[in-house]
C-alpha cells in the first residue's frame, strides 16, 4: 500500500488523486492520498530559497508504518546539499519517498502551463523513486523510469512503465 502526502499547502488534491489513481494502475498497488498535508517550514533554507529534501524525507519516516510506503508530493523547490536542485529523493529499500512538482511544471521554464505533461512528469519521478524504495538502483536504460534524471529533457526521455529488467524486481520476480 501507498500513501501520498501532500508537502506545503499548495499541493491540489486533484493532482493527488490523479497521482494516486495512475500509481495504483502502473504498480498494481493500492494508493491512498493522506488528507493532512506536511508543513515543510522546518527544511526552509533562506539562503538557498529552497527545502532540504533529506529533512522532509526524515520527518517522512517518523510517521512511517509497516508495510505502507509513504510519497510526499511537494509544491516547493527541493535541494539536497550535493546538487543544485532534485526532482525528488527516497530512501532506498526504505519506506519513504518524496517528489517535486515545482521544476515540472512547463511554466517554471516560462512556457505554457500544460498539467497533463506535468502529471505525466509527475508519475516518472513517483515510479523512479518508488522504485528506490523496492531496493533498485538506476537503471541504463534511458527510457527506464529508473535511468537518473538530472534535467527535465532526460526525465522527458522516460517512459512510464520499467523496462522488463526493473519490472521483474519492483514485482518481486528475479
Amino acid at each position: 500500500m501507498i500513501h501520498l502526502v501532500g508537502i506545503g499547502e499548495n499541493v491540489e488534491t486533484m493532482v493527488l488523486d490523479e497521482l494516486a489513481a495512475s500509481l495504483a494502475r502502473a504498480l498494481r498497488e493500492s494508493c491512498h492520498v493522506h488528507p493532512d498535508p506536511i508543513d515543510p517550514g522546518f527544511a526552509y533554507d533562506p539562503v538557498r530559497n529552497q527545502y532540504h529534501a533529506t529533512a522532509i524525507l526524515r520527518r517522512l519516516t517518523s510517521v512511517a508504518t509497516d508495510g505502507i510506503r509513504i510519497l510526499g508530493v511537494a509544491s516547493m523547490d527541493l535541494y539536497v546539499p550535493i546538487f543544485t536542485f532534485v526532482f525528488g529523493e527516497a530512501q532506498v529499500s526504505g519506506p519513504c519517498a518524496l517528489i517535486s512538482q515545482f521544476r515540472l511544471r512547463q511554466d517554471y521554464y516560462g512556457l505554457p502551463p500544460d498539467p497533463k505533461l506535468t502529471n505525466e512528469r509527475l508519475l516518472k519521478e513517483a515510479l523512479h523513486e518508488l522504485g528506490h524504495t523496492r531496493g533498485l538502483r538506476h537503471c541504463q536504460d534511458w527510457s527506464c523510469p529508473m535511468a537518473a534524471s538530472t534535467s527535465i529533457e532526460r526525465l522527458d526521455v522516460k517512459n512510464t512503465e520499467y523496462c522488463l529488467p526493473c519490472w521483474r524486481r519492483v514485482m518481486g520476480v528475479t
